[in-house]
């Protein structure tokens, strides 16, 4: 006898807050992350807010070539934040996220030189689409076999296909090779040029806020739910009735559109594309972003890429020498000692699944 929607959403609650082979105890260790959850939400909220507000009046107290800077950093954030909704969500581990990021880039740049289309409601929309499409089809690749896939499966047929893009770049001479595609004219707003400085940063803040809020209304909804409970046990959700593979194809296309959005951006706003963002360099990149700031809170993905290419700006102009090894030390002690990232000193592990539903918002009002 099938199981109706709510009963499938009961059970897949039971599987995050609960592993398998629990006794007794579940219900109690339930009700104390419950109760821990109450105060975290808003500790939540006072991070983002914090980040927010900081990044609105950071053009003002900036110089001009550290606003072309922190430009760079906010769209390297939307695309750690493709890469930490598939991983830190669904647990996808994608090491070619670089993928979507560079064809999306390379496909706004080609529009741009052989058909002169610049305007920002074609280009951007049009990056995303080819994220989209590139994701799609690797997706169902490795994602919707007969059998099902394992992570080592799918994390290494995504470095392929990061990796195979990176040469074919390198060797298509109608790609520009090794050099590229150089000197893509600005983006257009009518006849008005969008180019670097305060009016791209807003617009890349922009529409990192936008992405931000639609990525939190998907992880809170009941397909986010669903995504927990998939990252937590997938055998004990698919036995539940869900067709996991068909949700990871869907949470893998979503970050591969997120994705291609932030590469057409980062193409219009460098001016130029070239085949290292394609690379494993930069798929390997983005998933220090997340594992420093931390996964499955959509926020340490972003704190992690202001932190990570902070730092590095810093170091390599105060240590020329010797800032990588500084670097590699320091984000090798963050993993060791924080293993859930900078976000965990003041967000608990709860947050990565959060509360759900009227019942979980009974709960809240009434602990608070």
């Amino acid at each position: 006898m099938l199981k109706s929607g709510a009963e499938l959403m009961g059970a897949a609650k039971q599987v995050v807050h609960a592993d398998p082979g629990d006794g007794p105890d579940v219900a109690m260790a339930e009700t104390r992350s419950t109760g821990g959850a109450a105060a975290e939400p808003s500790i939540l909220l006072i991070v983002e807010g914090g980040v927010l507000l900081a990044a609105l009046v950071l053009p003002l107290v900036l110089q001009d070539y550290l606003t072309v800077f922190a430009t760079r950093v906010l769209i390297l954030a939307l695309f750690a934040l493709s890469f930490d909704l598939v991983w830190g969500y669904a647990g996808i581990m994608s090491f070619g996220q670089a993928l979507f990021f560079g064809c999306a880039g390379y496909g706004v740049a080609l529009l741009a030189r052989d058909l002169d289309i610049t305007s920002i409601f074609l280009v951007l929309p049009a990056g995303t689409l080819i994220g989209l499409a590139v994701s799609l089809m690797l997706g169902g690749f490795l994602l919707l076999g007969r059998h099902q896939s394992s992570v080592i499966f799918v994390a290494l047929g995504t470095l392929t296909g990061s990796y195979a893009a990176d040469r074919l770049a390198r060797g298509w001479y109608y790609l520009g090779g090794q050099n590229g595609i150089p000197s893509i004219p600005p983006m257009t707003l009518g006849s008005y040029d969008i180019t670097e400085g305060p009016v791209y940063y807003y617009l890349a803040l922009g529409i990192l806020v936008v992405v931000y809020l639609l990525c939190r209304f998907l992880v809170r909804s009941q397909f986010g739910l669903a995504l927990a409970g998939l990252r937590e046990n997938e055998q004990r959700i698919a036995f539940f009735g869900y067709k996991t593979q068909h949700l990871k194809a869907i949470v893998f296309a979503v970050g591969g559109a997120i994705a291609g959005l932030a590469g057409s951006l980062y193409a219009y706003h460098e001016g130029f594309v070239w085949p290292s963002m394609l690379g494993v360099v930069l798929s390997t990149q983005v998933v220090l972003y997340v594992l420093f700031g931390g996964s499955g809170t959509l926020i340490g993905a972003v704190i992690g890429t202001l932190i990570i290419e902070g730092v590095s700006f810093w170091l390599s102009d105060n240590y020329r020498d010797v800032w990588p090894i500084i670097l590699g030390v320091l984000l090798l002690l963050v993993i060791l000692f924080r293993p859930l990232g900078l976000i965990s000193f003041v967000v608990g592990e709860r947050e990565r699944v959060g509360s759900f539903g009227a019942k979980a918002k009974e709960k809240h009002n009434a602990a608070s």
